[in-house]
């Protein structure tokens, strides 16, 4: 195992293969992640104190560490190291951030944790906000999938890339939105928090059959580049790895292919989750349609032990 090493800012760092130790610790985005695991547990915490015979879901504190590990992974781990050196390895970095540690998050129901882990003015403040309008709106899955659908290919080929690649407040900020931005459009998918506009298990399929085309486009687009989209790569030289356009195309390969194989593996699980719900529907609606035969039946014999068939008869005239 390599050593691990950091590199300053502006120092382009040897093969990324022989350096896997590598590390690139920023001060602000360490703070934000630590951050905000430490008022998830500071809340998983308080909230267990409050229901001691109903603590908080393992599952999903689980999930939640498992978001934040591929965070640090993503954005301080020798992946960050080389997000400005490799388009591939940036494109890496953002199907790590967007389709793998933002549907953690997700499925850790951070906001619901809020509500319920806060009292006081502060859980009334926090509950007044969650249930605005505005919140309506930003949590609507409609919401989720057109941010979704607008983030992909702005940010991924625009001149916003690049502009990202060459100022470290709009790349740590273009982290923060892929990760937002992913939190709302997986939220509807897993389904946890509870939500004014749930998706019918069918529905959700849908919806992540309708983002694929996003990523393909976007990685089809790239493949396809003859040329280098990004000047920010031609600033510096690099003596390993492939060329200027072949880093291209291999990332779009990886935004294509990737982004649509993540994609369809996330459509299992919904699948399933639709096929059980028919059943569920199925075997609720056969016991309503026994119950009422039964009843009806129950009715008849009465009406036969109090009087016979003449009732029966009155009732048709």
């Amino acid at each position: 195992m390599p050593p691990l090493v950091s590199y300053l800012v502006g120092e382009v760092p040897p093969d990324i293969w022989h350096n896997v130790g590598s590390t690139t610790i920023a001060l602000t985005p360490c703070l934000l992640i630590l951050g905000a695991l430490a008022l998830y547990l500071w809340g998983v915490r308080r909230f267990n104190a409050g229901h001691p015979n109903a603590p908080w879901s393992v599952r999903r504190t689980i999930a939640f560490l498992g978001g934040t590990a591929v965070t640090f992974v993503a954005i301080e781990l020798f992946v960050g190291v080389y997000d400005e050196v490799l388009f591939y390895d940036h494109m890496v970095q953002h199907l790590l951030l967007l389709m793998v540690a933002a549907p953690l998050y997700a499925m850790g129901a951070p906001l619901e944790l809020l509500e319920r882990a806060t009292g006081g003015r502060t859980h009334r403040v926090v509950a007044a906000a969650l249930g605005s309008k505005v919140a309506e709106v930003v949590g609507h899955p409609i919401t989720g999938f057109l941010l979704y659908a607008l983030l992909v290919p702005i940010a991924h080929l625009t001149s916003l890339y690049n502009f990202t690649l060459t100022h470290d407040l709009a790349h740590d900020n273009e982290h923060l939105a892929f990760l937002v931005v992913g939190y709302l459009f997986w939220r509807p998918v897993v389904a946890i928090e509870p939500s004014r506009s749930p998706l019918h298990p069918g529905v959700r399929l849908l919806y992540l059959a309708g983002a694929v085309p996003v990523d393909t486009f976007s990685g089809v687009a790239l493949v396809s580049a003859a040329h280098e989209m990004f000047p920010y790569y031609e600033t510096f030289t690099r003596s390993w790895g492939p060329t200027r356009l072949a880093d291209l195309h291999i990332g779009g390969s990886i935004m294509w292919i990737g982004g649509d194989t993540l994609m369809a593996f996330a459509m299992i699980p919904c699948l399933v989750r639709w096929v059980r719900y028919e059943e569920e529907h199925t075997a609720e609606l056969d016991a309503r349609l026994d119950a009422e035969r039964l009843a009806a039946e129950r009715r008849a014999a009465e009406r036969l032990a109090a009087g016979g068939a003449a009732p029966i008869t009155a009732e048709g005239d």
